[in-house]
C-alpha cells in the first residue's frame, strides 16, 4: 500500500510542484514583502521566525492531498477492490501513512533548503534540528490519520476542498506561525496559545534556536511536552475511527 500510493507521486510530478510552491511562496511574502514590519518578541530575524511555522503550515495542508487521494480511492470503487482481497482492515491507514511520511520528509528537505537560501539556519546543533524535525513529522502523522478520516466520510472528492480548508485557514491563522500569541488580544492569544499547530511550531522554535520562544502561559512553558501529547491524542482518536470507517464501507 505504501508503494502503491507513492507511485501515485511519482506519476504525478506537477503536483509536488504546485503543492511546493504554496508553502516556498509563503516564505518569500512574508519573509521579504512584510517581514521589515512585523516585530518579533525579544527581536531577532522574522525569517527565523516565520520559517519552522512556515514548515508546520505545509504539514496541516497535506491533510488536504491525503483527504482528497482516499476519497478519490473510494469513488472509483479502488476501496471496494481492497476489501474484497485478504488484507489487513488496517493496512490503508498504515500503507497510506508510510507514504505520506516519505513525502513530508522530501518536503521537508525542500523546505529546509529554501530556508537556508534565504537566510533562515538553525543554532541549537544539528541533535536539535532534527528532533524538531520529528516533532514536526509527528503531527503530520496525526494529520494524515485524521485526512483518511476525511477521505472515507466525504461523499465525493470534490467535498474534501469545501471541508479542509475552511478547517485549515483559521487554524493556522489562530496560531503562532506568523505571530506570537502575546502580541494578539487576550482571548485570541489565549486561543493561539493551545492550538496544537502553536505547540509544534513553539517546541520547533526552541530547538532549532530560533526567536519567538517565551510566555509566561502554561501552554508556552510546556510546548514540547505538547507538541507530543496533540499528535498522539489526534491518531489515538482518528487513526481507530478510520480503521472502523474503512470496514463499514458499502454495508
Amino acid at each position: 500500500m505504501t508503494g502503491r500510493n507513492m507511485a501515485h507521486v511519482v506519476r504525478s510530478p506537477e503536483e509536488i510542484i504546485i503543492y511546493f510552491s504554496l508553502p516556498i511562496m509563503f516564505v518569500l511574502v512574508f519573509g521579504y514583502v512584510f517581514g521589515s514590519g512585523m516585530t518579533v518578541p525579544g527581536a531577532g530575524s522574522y525569517r527565523e521566525f516565520l520559517l519552522p511555522g512556515v514548515f508546520v503550515m505545509t504539514m496541516l495542508y497535506g491533510l488536504g492531498a491525503t483527504a482528497s487521494g482516499v476519497a478519490m480511492d473510494v469513488s472509483r470503487g479502488v476501496v471496494d477492490r481492497f476489501r474484497s482481497i485478504p488484507m489487513a482492515r488496517s493496512a490503508l491507514v498504515t500503507g497510506r501513512t508510510g507514504a505520506d511520511l516519505i513525502r513530508a520528509l522530501l518536503e521537508m528537505t525542500t523546505l529546509v533548503v529554501c530556508g537556508l537560501l534565504v537566510g533562515w539556519q538553525w543554532r541549537n546543533g544539528v541533535v536539535d534540528a532534527l528532533a524538531a524535525v520529528g516533532l514536526i513529522l509527528l503531527l503530520r502523522l496525526a494529520f494524515t490519520c485524521l485526512g483518511i478520516f476525511f477521505g472515507l466520510v466525504v461523499p465525493n472528492p470534490d467535498t474534501v476542498g469545501v471541508i479542509v480548508f475552511p478547517l485549515a485557514f483559521p487554524l493556522t491563522a489562530l496560531s503562532n506561525v506568523f505571530v506570537a500569541p502575546e502580541l494578539l488580544p487576550d482571548w485570541l492569544g489565549a486561543v493561539a496559545a493551545w492550538n496544537p499547530l502553536s505547540a509544534t511550531v513553539a517546541a520547533a522554535r526552541e530547538l532549532f534556536g530560533n526567536p519567538g520562544i517565551g510566555g509566561d502561559s502554561w501552554p508556552a512553558q510546556h510546548a514540547a511536552l505538547l507538541a507530543v501529547v496533540w499528535p498522539l491524542v489526534l491518531i489515538a482518536v482518528f487513526a481507530p475511527l478510520a480503521v472502523r470507517r474503512y470496514q463499514r464501507l458499502g454495508r
